[in-house]
């Protein structure tokens, strides 16, 4: 396990500059047998030293790419590629390890529960809101991305393009279903949008 200060999201690129000794003995574990590890968000502490407190679900991350530097620090490239939970934490020895399980995402939620945006309303909002932010002058993503294939691959990767903070998108990736995913994003956009038309309304 790799705990960070951020939230992986399932097909979302990871790169990591590697230099502790506990995490260059995990990506070497991880290049002699399986190329996975868990990536999972600090709820407190910081992510050098250890001593830090831990969310109980997380994402796989498969390395794709590793660099050596010649001081033996690592440059990793990684990619998400399905949440689990942490059923269990074991002694960091000589790095976090984890027992977990699987949490494959359902499409939808009980039939009683209010109709969940569709993508392409949800991308139509990002793409909102990205634009009122860069009329404000902030860095962006490019509104013009292209969106995934897949209700769930699409609604992780409009979580990991929009402006959220690290709770909002582990909130995100913890939800039910990917109908309660797009209904929380959609809120999450719809609030930023009408704060960011206020601060354009008052400037």
């Amino acid at each position: 396990m790799f705990p960070l200060g951020t939230v992986l999201l399932p097909g979302q690129p990871l790169p990591l500059h590697v230099f502790e000794p506990r995490y260059l003995s995990l990506v070497q574990r991880c290049l002699g047998s399986s190329p996975e590890f868990g990536v999972v968000l600090i709820e407190r502490g910081s992510e050098v030293g250890g001593h830090d407190t831990r969310c109980d679900t997380g994402t796989v991350a498969r390395i794709t790419d590793v660099a050596q530097l010649p001081d033996g620090r690592l440059m990793v490239l990684a990619m998400g590629v399905r949440r689990v939970r942490i059923a269990a934490w074991l002694p960091d020895d000589p790095h976090p390890w984890a027992e977990v399980t699987e949490w494959p995402d359902d499409e939808a939620g009980p039939t009683d529960a209010p109709p969940a945006p569709g993508v392409d309303a949800v991308t139509s909002q990002l793409r909102r809101v990205l634009a009122l932010r860069s009329e404000l002058g902030e860095p962006v993503p490019d509104a013009t991305f292209d969106v995934v294939e897949g209700r769930a691959a699409a609604s992780y990767q409009l979580c990991a393009i929009a402006p959220l903070g690290a709770l909002d998108r582990q909130a995100l990736l913890v939800a039910p279903t990917v109908d309660d995913r797009l209904r929380s994003l959609s809120a999450l956009l719809a609030d930023d949008a009408a704060m960011l038309e206020m601060r354009l309304g008052a400037g």
